[in-house]
């Protein structure tokens, strides 16, 4: 049988290193389960989520030419509708980390407002900066013995 990307197949877990799991599959072939491909959640150590002889179904993602099987236990399991769409929000273009904007008139500071406070502030303590650091170096106009 021939392994094809996007196929769900069964195996069994036949080794665990600390960047995936290796998997047996029909015909005794193996493909390696990436760390990030283990859950959806954060898998710190790959011990915690799988054991050897564990029998997992896997998705097939890719391919490699050299005979390399890529796969993912997370992307085999169905997801209903609902949950994929909360995984994986669209944002429109007036949306940026996931907030609106504020617009009309009850809104606060516009980003050029803060924009140019914040260069006002930066400028000023550049030059009380300068002026503490050449004094003290005996620079411009600094008195010699």
């Amino acid at each position: 049988m021939a392994i094809e990307v996007g196929t769900k197949l069964e195996g069994k877990v036949t080794g665990i290193t600390h960047f995936g799991a290796f998997v047996d599959l029909t015909g005794g072939v193996t493909g390696l389960v990436h760390i990030s491909e283990i859950a959806d959640s954060y898998v710190k150590d790959v011990h915690e989520h799988l054991k050897i002889n564990d029998m997992v179904t896997v998705k097939v993602i890719n391919v490699d030419k050299d005979g390399k099987i890529g796969l993912s236990i997370r992307q085999a399991v169905d997801k209903p509708p609902e949950q994929q769409m909360q995984q994986a929000p669209m944002r429109g273009p007036r949306e940026r980390g996931g907030r609106p904007f504020k617009q009309g008139p009850g809104r606060s500071a516009t980003f050029d407002d803060k924009l140019s406070k914040f260069l006002k502030d930066s400028e000023e303590r550049i030059s009380n900066l300068k002026k503490s650091t050449e004094s003290k170096r005996g620079g411009r106009g600094g008195r010699r013995s």
